[in-house]
C-alpha cells in the first residue's frame, strides 16, 4: 500500500489538524508521487521557521489565524516540497495539491455535467445548482491519517437529487466524479451514491466553497473518509462498475468508511 504520510484531498483536500488524508495528496509539482516518499531536501532555516510560523498561528487569535490558513492555503501551492502540509492550521484544514496548479471558475464559467448510462444527460451552471434544494449536513471530517475536524458543516444539492433528474439507466451499477484540475478522480457505487448524507456540496463551514476548498462545487461523502470527497468536481458519470479513483489506484481502499476500511478500524464512524 502507498505510503500515508500525509495528505487528504486531491489538491489539498483540506486536511484535518495535521495531515489529511493520507491519499489526497496527489503528484507533485515535480512530477514525484507523494507516495514514494521522496521530495525536494527542506533545509534547517526553513525547517525552523516554518515550525516556529506553526506555532504562532497555534497561538494567534482567531482573525489571525484565518489570515495564516489564507496564506498556507497560496504558499502550498507553490511549494515543490510539500512542507507546508506539516504546519499546524488554525482552521483545522491543510491544502495539498495533486497537480501544480488549477484553474478558478466562478459563476461565469463553471460546469458540473451528468453523463453516462442516463436517459437525460445534463450541463449544470453554478446559479443552477443553487437554485435547487439544498441540504446542510453537520459531520466531523476524518482524514485516513488519523486527522479530525469535529462539526464541520457542509450544504449542497443531494447528489441523488441530481442522479434522480437524469434518470439512471438499469445497467448503471456505480458513479464516477472527475475534477476540473485534471487529474483527481473517485467513484462509488450507485447505492454509495443515493445515500441522503452525499452531497454535491456548494459551501463549507456556512460559506460559499472557496477555491482552496474545493470550490465552487465539490463532492461531499459524510461516512467515509475525505479523500472520497473529491475537490473541484466538474462530472458526474454514470458507470457499469466501480472505477478506482485516484488513491485507489494507489493502495487506499474503494470502500472508504470511516472505521472499517484502511486498517482503520479504531476511528469512530462519521455517519451512521
Amino acid at each position: 500500500m502507498a505510503s500515508r504520510r500525509g495528505w487528504c484531498s486531491n489538491r489539498g483536500v483540506d486536511l484535518v489538524q495535521g495531515n489529511s488524508g493520507g491519499p489526497d495528496g496527489p503528484a507533485r509539482p515535480d512530477g514525484q508521487d507523494p507516495a514514494d516518499g521522496q521530495g525536494a531536501p527542506v533545509g534547517r532555516r526553513l525547517l525552523l521557521g516554518t515550525l516556529a510560523l506553526g506555532a504562532a498561528g497555534l497561538a494567534a487569535a482567531p482573525s489571525l489565524q484565518r489570515g495564516m490558513e489564507n496564506a498556507l492555503g497560496a504558499v502550498a501551492g507553490k511549494d515543490p516540497t510539500g512542507f507546508t502540509g506539516l504546519l499546524p492550521n488554525g482552521g483545522g484544514f491543510r491544502y495539498y495539491s495533486v497537480v501544480s496548479s488549477v484553474p478558478h471558475k466562478g459563476p461565469d464559467d463553471y460546469r458540473l455535467t451528468v453523463d453516462g448510462l442516463v436517459d437525460r444527460e445534463a450541463d449544470y451552471t453554478l446559479a443552477e445548482l443553487r437554485a435547487l434544494p439544498q441540504t446542510r449536513l453537520v459531520r466531523d471530517v476524518q482524514c485516513v491519517t488519523g486527522w479530525r475536524v469535529p462539526e464541520t458543516p457542509f450544504k449542497g444539492v443531494r447528489l441523488s437529487r441530481l442522479l434522480d433528474a437524469a434518470g439512471v439507466r438499469s445497467e448503471a451499477k456505480a458513479v464516477r466524479f472527475t475534477c476540473f484540475d485534471g487529474a483527481y478522480s473517485e467513484s462509488l457505487t450507485l447505492e454509495q451514491a443515493r445515500r441522503a448524507d452525499v452531497l454535491v456540496a456548494l459551501e463549507m463551514q456556512d460559506k460559499p466553497l472557496s477555491h482552496d476548498h474545493g470550490g465552487p462545487a465539490r463532492l461531499y461523502v459524510a461516512p467515509m473518509y475525505f479523500y472520497k470527497s473529491a475537490k473541484w468536481l466538474s462530472g458526474i458519470t454514470l458507470t457499469r462498475d466501480v472505477r478506482p479513483g485516484y488513491w485507489e489506484k494507489r493502495g487506499y481502499d474503494v470502500d472508504a468508511w470511516v472505521g472499517r476500511s484502511n486498517g482503520r478500524d479504531g476511528d469512530v464512524p462519521t455517519a451512521a
